[in-house]
């Protein structure tokens, strides 16, 4: 178990973001891909995927290995929603940095030498990982991406409005389940290891994720003491609507959605999944900012649309019953 001490100053400070990044949610993939128990919210997403990855999935497997500590990637790739931000990042990221994540993880024999040129901040090393790193991103999350950050978006949203009605102090009595217990000024977490953690008025940020599924773990920057931990919290996957996460969205039903929302309602729906802001919906689909917050409205009074403020711009995502309208799926 953890339990992570908090102070008045950590309370005010904690704060929630909207994902740990695409480059962590693409290396938990591929250790879920090797993962029997990973539920039945996963099978179909598993099914699909399982035999397409082949020898290119070699380094990320050899940098999450089964036993033993794992690398943690939000720090070494950023929190990011692009590959390739999270391959730039990478790229550039400081050799004391990969140092710090690498030498504790146990490689396999058949892995040493290439580790030990990533130890030594090679750039044929990095320019491995970061191929491996868009191989397994196409097939494993790629697909899949604009739904799982919708799916991400609304998690994040009901962590916002119970920060909303009762503050710091209700979100983590809600946070994570039976797996975590709110105890002021304590949050008891379970995993594996045992460990006091005391934020000593850093503050925290929590970040639902998709890909790991099996325990809360915190993530800390290794290299700046003074920034805040990340709380990676396992989104809820086992409501019906998650399948359609994993369906393919094909074109078939194009006809029955436009005729059933009209074809630019239909327009804004599709292209509110990847997550984007009022103005860029208006600009991809050639309308008015008014007329895209008139249809974004009566999307949200639906319930096909959920939509957060980010400052002065208001960013729409597809919920999880517009994913499964969009993929032809049960709506329930």
């Amino acid at each position: 178990m953890k339990r992570i001490h908090f102070t008045a100053e950590d309370l005010a400070r904690t704060r929630v973001a909207p994902t740990i990044g695409v480059a962590a949610e693409t290396f938990d993939s591929v250790r879920m891909l090797r993962d029997r128990d990973a539920g039945p919210a996963f099978r179909g997403w598993q099914a699909s995927v399982r035999g397409r990855l082949g020898e290119q999935a070699g380094p990320l497997a050899a940098l999450m290995p089964a036993r033993g500590p794992l690398i943690d990637a939000m720090s070494l790739m950023g929190a990011a929603p692009s590959i390739d931000e999270a391959v730039d990042t990478w790229m550039g990221a400081p050799r004391a940095l990969l140092r710090a994540e690498l030498e504790h993880i146990g490689f396999h024999p058949a892995h040493r030498t290439w580790a030990r040129g990533l130890l030594d901040g090679t750039r044929e090393a990095r320019l491995q990982v970061a191929a491996a790193l868009r191989s397994c991103h196409r097939v494993t999350v790629a697909p899949y991406w604009g739904r799982v950050r919708s799916h991400l978006g609304e998690v994040r949203a009901g962590y916002v409005r119970a920060l909303a009605d009762g503050g710091v102090d209700r979100l983590l009595a809600t946070l994570g389940g039976p797996a975590a217990r709110w105890r002021p000024p304590v949050l008891e977490v379970d995993h594996v290891r045992d460990a006091d953690v005391h934020l000593n008025g850093r503050g925290l940020v929590i970040a639902p994720t998709m890909f790991s599924i099996h325990q809360i773990e915190l993530l800390f920057p290794p290299l700046d003491p003074s920034r805040p931990p990340t709380l990676a919290v396992p989104a809820p996957s086992d409501a019906p609507p998650c399948s359609a996460l994993w369906e393919s969205a094909g074109e078939s039903g194009v006809p029955a959605l436009d005729e059933l929302l009209g074809r630019t309602r239909a327009a804004v729906l599709r292209a509110a999944v990847p997550g984007c802001r009022t103005t860029e919906l208006a600009r991809r689909l050639g309308i008015s900012p008014a007329t895209a917050t008139h249809h974004t409205a009566a999307l949200r009074n639906a319930r096909l649309l959920a939509t957060r403020r980010e400052g002065k711009a208001a960013v729409h995502t597809v919920t999880t019953l517009g994913l499964s309208l969009l993929s032809g799926g049960p709506v329930v």
